[in-house]
């Protein structure tokens, strides 16, 4: 392996007008440890603040809903839909950025992907299909998924108005930017998705407008927020958490286009769902799917999917595949990955208990300890 400190995953990058220490990004990762009502705990921002603290560049937080009709996926997901979420979420970002890295907010609609939702008895997506296999028992559910009611154009209208609130919301918070959660299956994947979409409105049909709601909420949210240096990041996927296996159906054409409609966003976040980088990147135009949206869009990328080992990352990064790499599970149990991987240390391997949320925030305090008994008065 090259020299650790040489790592260009290391090395700082300009996003926008703000110059990153490195280009390490923590993923989102649902936890689903917030109060019933939403509202992020002091245990939450001891468990952001530690990967600011093992040296990531930025951080990005789990999947938070944006309105109370339809959108919260999760009992005690966390919400940015009430000044209590936005004054929590506060200090969550104040304690990122004190750390050294950049808060950003993950904003999330689960659609059909719905199963915890305080505010609604039942569900709502592009159209009345029912979701695939089974609700994840690792976050409460349990059983089929119920059958979503099509959404109105009002619907849709308050999808969008959710958005750009929330977005509003997590600006005056402190965070430098949010990322729209397109991906894995949720709400706007479902709207990009054939089988999950079968209108023949301006948001059903083709591809350009089966992302049409994604590039709309991209274009709102930029002109509310009337900031260049608040990002608006996206996050898109093939696979989804009920559906590893699904590609876009033609390749790197399609890949293209939609990465043409979203060429507003800040950043373009690739996620991995269900595979690692290595094994799903290739397209049939024997482009990987990262340097194809940094070639279509101009815009940075950030790579996923089991791109822990340092050769591989180092690989992603100097030949042009993405422009930085995030991690979850490894950044779940190395929240020090960047230091680790600056000795040249390999990293520990995940535990699945590690997914526990009252395990992580446990371990989140007893890390947060260690290191304030470590600094000098």
């Amino acid at each position: 392996m090259e020299n650790a400190m040489s790592h260009p995953a290391l090395l700082p990058f300009d996003l926008e007008a703000t110059t990153l220490t490195n280009r390490l990004v923590v993923a989102p990762m649902t936890r689903v440890s917030a109060e019933e009502d939403g509202t992020p705990t002091a245990e939450m921002a001891d468990y952001y603040a530690r990967y600011a603290q093992g040296g990531f560049g930025i951080v990005i937080t789990e999947g938070v809903y944006t309105d109370e009709a339809y959108s919260q996926g999760y009992f005690n997901q966390p919400g940015i839909t009430t000044d209590r979420h936005a004054k929590a979420w506060g200090q969550i970002s104040d304690a990122v950025r004190q750390a050294g890295a950049q808060p950003v907010m993950q904003l999330m609609h689960a659609g059909a992907l719905s199963q915890g939702n305080p505010y609604r008895s039942s569900t709502a997506a592009p159209s009345a299909v029912r979701p695939l296999r089974a609700m994840m028992e690792a976050y409460g559910g349990s059983g089929p998924w119920p059958v979503p009611h099509a959404m109105t154009p009002a619907d849709i209208e308050q999808v969008i108005n959710g958005f750009v609130t929330s977005a509003l919301a997590a600006k005056g918070a402190g965070f430098a930017g949010v990322e729209v959660h397109s991906a894995n299956g949720y709400l706007l994947d479902q709207f990009l998705t054939p089988y999950t979409n079968t209108r023949t409105d301006e948001f059903g049909g083709s591809i350009t407008n089966r992302i049409r709601l994604t590039a709309s909420i991209i274009a709102a949210i930029r002109e509310a927020v009337a900031d260049p240096e608040f990002w608006v990041g996206v996050r898109l996927s093939q696979g989804k958490v009920n559906d590893h296996d699904y590609r876009w159906e033609h390749g790197a054409e399609e890949a293209a286009l939609i990465f043409a409609s979203v060429s507003d966003a800040t950043y373009i976040h690739i996620a991995g769902e269900g595979s690692g980088w290595e094994e799903s990147a290739l397209l049939d135009n024997g482009e990987t799917i990262t340097a194809l949206a940094r070639r279509v869009t101009q815009k940075p990328v950030i790579a996923n999917g089991n791109l822990a080992d340092a050769d591989l990352a180092s690989r992603v990064v100097s030949e042009g595949h993405a422009d930085l790499i995030s991690l979850g599970r490894t950044a779940l149990a190395n929240p020090d990955y960047p230091a680790k991987l600056a000795a040249g240390t390999a990293p520990a391997a995940f535990n699945p208990a590690m997914l526990d949320p009252e395990v992580t925030l446990a371990n989140a305090a007893s890390w947060n300890a260690r290191n304030a008994a470590a600094s000098p008065a």
